[in-house]
């Protein structure tokens, strides 16, 4: 089955704030502010250099993981351009259906509209699925106030598969049309079809969801998660003996990369981890992982210079639903993992703030991935 990517026509997604005008856009209102400080964090960017082949590479400089100044300039050329997973279809099936949340320092609703009212509130304030202001509370003694004047701003917003994208850039947000093909290209590039062979589709159940507010940078996470299986053996090893290591392959794409490695139990019944794992990362900050039948996903979503919100979305094959036993045995498991990870980058994050690190290298074999992030990120942030 092929996945492809289409305009919602009956979703939208607004930003909660309340001026119509230029500065609504966070990147407009972002590049306007950045003046003051972009000439530092382009010093800082150009301290990496990504035309050095990787085993001559300098990992990025620790202030791309502390400085603040750098994560608020971060947040303008990552975050506010491009397509971004913010969530998935089951969540908003019904009309009436939405869900909220935030990227950088802008918060969103989802919803699917069916000229019904659905509330968005902010301040006590009220709007429609449309985004207009429908009550505005508590402004007694305002002057020169039209409610017409403070609805919500749209963002585009497109789906692929079971996910929800969207995309806040200026040039993106004047158009009254969007080109699949472009989007398509854009997120996921020609890796798209491996994603479907791999079952990354809508046929999977929802299972649950749970969050971990981490005590690092969000590339801290990613970095981790794009080591090639390089910390496995020593940060996981429940999870290193359903592997097979040996196995572990990367592929690079335009703005994916995909790590891939054998199951080391094949023979185990309802085994979690199955005979193949498949783990996609797709630039900046989102991550597909298919395993036996499971999938879960990884949001990095940035909350400071140190500081980051990673969610976790379970999905599961539909045969495998109604095993209660096997479900919360795989949760368990995923749960140790992770709660791994999270010591692991909240070391890592103290290191990289020590007054004796600045850089670092790469293992060349293992970490193509990480490098071709920290490309990725370098391009972003200096054009």
């Amino acid at each position: 089955m092929t996945l492809l990517l289409k305009p919602i026509t009956r979703l939208s997604l607004f930003q909660t704030h309340f001026q119509i005008n230029n500065n609504n856009n966070p990147r407009a209102r972002a590049t306007s502010v950045s003046c003051s400080w972009s000439h530092g964090a382009h010093k800082i960017v150009r301290e990496f250099d990504p035309k050095i082949p990787i085993e001559k590479a300098i990992t990025p400089p620790s202030s791309w993981y502390t400085d603040p100044s750098f994560y608020a300039f971060e947040l303008d050329r990552v975050f506010y351009r491009g397509w971004q997973a913010v969530g998935y279809t089951e969540q908003i099936q019904e009309p009436r259906d939405f869900f909220s949340g935030r990227l950088g320092n802008v918060e969103f609703v989802v919803c699917r509209d069916d000229n019904g009212k659905i509330a968005a509130f902010h301040n006590g304030w009220t709007y429609g699925l449309n985004g207009e202001l429908r009550k505005a509370t508590r402004i007694s003694g305002i002057e020169d106030f039209s409610i017409n004047d403070f609805g919500l701003v749209p963002i585009k917003v497109a789906t692929w598969g079971p996910f929800v994208l969207l995309n806040m850039d200026n040039e993106i947000l004047q158009k009254d049309n969007i080109d699949t093909d472009n989007v398509a290209s854009e997120w996921l590039g020609s890796s798209s079809e491996l994603f479907s062979l791999n079952g990354v589709d809508t046929t999977l159940t929802y299972v649950c969801r749970r969050e971990y507010i981490i005590e690092c940078n969000w590339k801290v996470f990613c970095d981790n998660y794009l080591d090639g299986g390089y910390h496995v053996p020593f940060a996981h090893k429940g999870l290193a003996s359903g592997l097979s290591l040996d196995s572990y392959t990367t592929s690079i794409f335009e703005k994916v990369s995909i790590q891939s490695a054998e199951g080391g139990s094949k023979e185990k019944e309802n085994d979690r981890l199955g005979s193949k794992a498949f783990y996609a990362f797709i630039y900046p900050n989102f991550m597909i992982n298919r395993y036996g039948p499971w999938m879960d996903t990884n949001l990095a979503i940035p909350l400071g210079p140190r500081k980051c919100l990673v969610v976790f979305d379970y999905f599961l094959e539909a045969s495998f639903k109604d095993d209660k036993a096997f479900i919360e045995r795989s949760l368990a498991d995923s749960e140790k993992v992770q709660m791994e990870d999270i010591r692991l980058c909240e070391g890592v994050q103290k290191g990289i703030e020590s007054p004796a690190y600045s850089t670092g290298r790469y293992a060349p074999n293992v970490e193509k991935a990480m490098h071709h992030f920290h490309c990725l990120l370098y391009d972003n942030l200096i054009n």
